[in-house]
């Protein structure tokens, strides 16, 4: 009997196989079911409509010329998502956007601060995430939303995991402050 995990990998295997044969119909029927999602990560981590749209088309074609490498140790929609998340940072590289500056220091946040959160409206959690420096949100976005853990964020983004860590608590920091304001 296999398990939900064994299984899941193989979402949409038969759609992917025939995209590996070349059939078109089924490269666009794969583009459709992934797109939406692939340009909701794209914005979240260039914030700009343009940007999210460039690499979401480059991240396809990337993905349908390698298929050939997919091989399901995940599911075809995680795979996808590294690829825009990958593209997403070395776009931003490019651009020359830092991270954020390293800083060694470390930030606690008090219990008073966790309850605050949690009360607050989604609304606003992200509107503050939008006004966060872009080192800052990428961290926020990589951990919080993306799901990643710091090691895969430190893999990711090439720095030390303790790094992504510090990072984190900093944006998280900076992003009750913004809260607080609106």
């Amino acid at each position: 009997m296999k398990t939900l995990e064994t299984d899941i990998r193989f979402t949409h295997q038969i759609l992917v196989e025939k995209c590996k044969n070349g059939d078109s119909s089924s490269q666009y029927e794969l583009y459709m079911l992934y797109v939406d999602a692939m340009f909701n990560i794209g914005m979240r981590m260039l914030g700009n409509k343009e940007d999210a749209e460039d690499i979401v088309q480059e991240s396809f074609i990337s993905a349908f010329k390698n298929l050939g490498s997919f091989n399901y140790e995940s599911t075809f929609g995680a795979w996808l998502k590294r690829i825009v998340i990958n593209r997403s940072i070395n776009y931003l590289k490019k651009k020359q956007i830092a991270v954020v500056p390293i800083d060694k220091h470390e930030f606690h946040l008090t219990d008073e601060y966790v309850e605050e959160t949690k009360s607050v409206e989604i609304k606003k959690v992200k509107k503050g995430i939008e006004q966060l420096p872009t080192g800052y949100k990428q961290i926020i976005n990589l951990y919080l939303i993306e799901g990643y853990d710091h090691v895969e964020i430190a893999e990711v983004l090439d720095i030390a995991a303790s790094t992504s860590k510090s990072q984190y608590h900093r944006a998280k920091k900076k992003l009750l402050e913004i809260i607080k304001e609106l």
